[in-house]
């Protein structure tokens, strides 16, 4: 919804002011504190920074309540996660963290869950690394609740010491993941976890939204997927790093084989991601663990290469500025929504657009020329 609350539209403006406050010189160059440009309480400096030294010190439940803070929508505490994030990313550009961002997607049905969890373990108990999962679950467009059911398929791995599984819901994101997933992600990073793997719900644009946030993409793909034009037209192929064929064992293994010569054929057309690296096809089990090990490996060898030739660097750094557009479009679209103006003619517009007395497109100029026309915009 457009309209925002009152309190929403004083945060907005609160926000702006305290900004204003800084010179251009300090916004540039770094040299300014957060907190003069938000003032906090002591009580809520305290809270961020018990946050922070529970973060350093790999703490399990200060990294829930961390990214509990930061996936708020309350204003206060989204200004508090905020500033926390801003010590967490001064933290992981003096450490040079080198924790490995995976990102899965795949139809339902692909095996998603079964393959993370059996990914998971296999990293956990034979290379001792630790592991964090941000599974993004489907939202309901109705109620907007979530079912968050992926703790419950990865049974094993969810007691793992070693492991962290945090389900978040979509709420409506394009894409099945949130603003707050890469901030969540950079949480996990802090928190000592050496691989984090960020699952979505795997429709729409989540494909384009997760190689976005993260260094390699991996697509899931059941046996019984269709021929290699569907993943081609669907423009998927172009956008991950490896494709990988599940549940290639038992029947399916025939399919399995089939469909791996077939994607491996079709890569052929398909232009490179990355100057350094063609797109692979694996197929592996998740039940009885076959070519976790070579995928394994196969993910080490594309790190190292992207981590030598300093294109990881060129990539994360190109990813924080999509990010930083991500909420530029985000405040903008609140901050249009809150102009009087707006608000008075946005219900008579709607009606019209949806009796077909204009157009959309001319509807959305008349609410940007009213919006232009404010004396006051905050």
């Amino acid at each position: 919804m457009l309209h925002l609350r009152n309190y929403q539209l004083r945060h907005l403006q609160k926000r702006v002011r305290n900004f204003s406050s800084l010179s251009y010189n300090d916004i540039i160059s770094g040299k300014y504190d957060v907190s003069k440009a938000f003032p906090i309480t002591d009580q809520e400096k305290a809270l961020v920074r018990k946050l922070h030294d529970g973060l350093v010190k790999q703490d399990r439940a200060t990294l829930a309540r961390a990214i509990t803070l930061v996936e708020s929508t309350h204003r206060r505490k989204k200004l508090l996660g905020q500033i926390l994030l801003q010590y967490v990313i001064t933290d992981l550009s003096t450490s040079k963290s080198n924790t490995l961002r995976i990102g899965l997607s795949g139809p339902p049905g692909a095996g998603k869950s079964t393959f993370i969890e059996t990914f998971g373990t296999y990293l956990t108990e034979h290379h001792d690394l630790k592991v964090a999962v941000l599974a993004v679950d489907p939202s309901s467009n109705r109620t907007g609740g979530s079912l968050l059911g992926d703790k419950t398929r990865m049974t094993y791995l969810s007691r793992n010491p070693k492991a962290y599984i945090r389900p978040s819901p979509a709420q409506g994101t394009l894409g099945g993941v949130t603003r707050t997933t890469t901030e969540a992600m950079m949480l996990c990073e802090t928190a000592g976890y050496d691989v984090v793997i960020v699952e979505t719900v795997g429709v729409g644009q989540s494909e384009v939204a997760v190689s976005d946030m993260t260094d390699i993409f991996l697509l899931l793909i059941p046996p019984a997927s269709g021929d290699e034009l569907q993943g081609i037209k669907r423009g998927i192929v172009e956008l991950v790093d490896m494709v990988i064929i599940n549940k290639a064992d038992g029947d399916l293994l025939p399919a399995a084989r089939r469909l791996q010569a077939e994607y491996t054929s079709a890569m052929k057309f398909v232009p490179r991601k990355h100057t350094l690296w063609k797109q692979k096809v694996r197929r592996v089990s998740s039940i009885s663990g076959d070519g976790i090990s070579d995928l394994w490996s196969m993910i080490k060898d594309f790190y190292e290469l992207m981590s030598s030739s300093a294109e990881l660097t060129k990539l994360r750094k190109e990813q924080r500025a999509i990010w930083m557009w991500n909420h530029i479009r985000e405040s903008v679209l609140e901050v249009f929504a809150s102009n009087s103006n707006v608000a008075r003619a946005l219900p008579v517009l709607e009606g019209r657009v949806k009796n077909c007395e204009i157009t959309p497109g001319l509807a959305c100029d008349l609410l940007l020329s009213n919006y232009f026309k404010s004396s006051k915009i905050l």
